[in-house]
């Protein structure tokens, strides 16, 4: 059976744990052997960059098995079919959850989809420490996800130039005003990307006018990702016409037997509805 979590204890539990777990990780894999591994001075791909190419759809596909607020979304689903199938769709990028506890995920499944993919990887996990930023790029990521509702602007700057000092991107995610107002004006160096999550975490409630009220504030020269609640062409097509570059999606594709297949549908859509445009 799964087990949900109510909204106003899911943060404080996840960092929680992530602190107790980074701790043993620690212990077990010292920063000598990640340092050691194949990827860890191979070079990255920009996000950024690619989410930037006319010629590709945008879209983040994210390989998610569940969540806090839905329980198991789709629990055997394959790393290596589903992110085949989600560039072979026409995917600018891959999203990989890495955190078990709370989302069924590990980090061989990004270290697996960065084996069958050349493309650009964001780990998605709860990030509180450069451990976590040093274990990211030697699995095999091109960015990492920073919360603002998890970390102080002055850890998001400490950890996000830690991290672009390895070769990291950082897509830095709010979900209001404050929240972005807050952390740019401390952390803006530190920042590649900006992702508006669409979910109320009060409520875990999803509206794609977040993105569309916090637009205007984005600044020009970072990247702009919309994400949480992405259903369809039209929501994509309004949020770029917002000046959105990337969508991130998950939960849309995951729930499909095959997310693959969801993903190639909506980007056929979304081919379709620019055609006609």
């Amino acid at each position: 059976m799964s087990t949900t979590i109510s909204p106003p204890d899911v943060l404080a539990r996840i960092v929680a744990h992530k602190q107790q777990e980074v701790a043993e990780r620690r212990s077990l894999v010292p920063t000598t052997l990640l340092e050691r591994s194949q990827y860890f001075n191979s070079p990255t791909l920009s996000l950024l960059g690619y989410l930037r190419r006319p010629e590709l759809s945008g879209i983040i596909a994210e390989f998610k098995r569940r969540s806090p607020s839905k329980g198991w979304i789709n629990e055997f689903a394959k790393v290596e079919r589903t992110t085949l199938g989600y560039m072979q769709a026409g995917a600018s990028a891959l999203s990989i959850l890495t955190d078990t506890e709370f989302f069924g995920g590990k980090n061989e499944d990004l270290a697996t989809a960065r084996k069958f993919n050349l493309c650009p990887i964001l780990r998605k996990d709860f990030v509180i420490d450069e451990y976590q930023l040093l274990e990211a790029r030697s699995i095999g990521a091109d960015a990492v996800l920073l919360i603002a509702s998890v970390l102080e602007p002055t850890e998001v700057r400490r950890l996000g130039l830690f991290a672009k000092d390895i070769g990291l991107e950082v897509l830095l995610e709010v979900h209001d005003r404050e929240e972005l107002l807050r952390t740019l004006d401390v952390a803006i160096d530190a920042v590649d990307l900006v992702g508006v999550n669409n979910r109320d975490l009060r409520d875990f409630s999803v509206n794609i006018d977040r993105s569309l009220e916090l637009a205007q504030l984005l600044p020009a020269r970072l990247g702009r990702v919309a994400e949480s609640g992405l259903r369809t062409a039209a929501d994509i097509q309004v949020l770029r016409q917002a000046g959105f570059d990337g969508f991130l999606i998950g939960e849309t594709f995951m729930r499909n037997s095959r997310p693959e297949k969801a993903c190639a549908a909506l980007i056929q859509q979304l081919r379709e509805l620019q055609a006609v445009r």
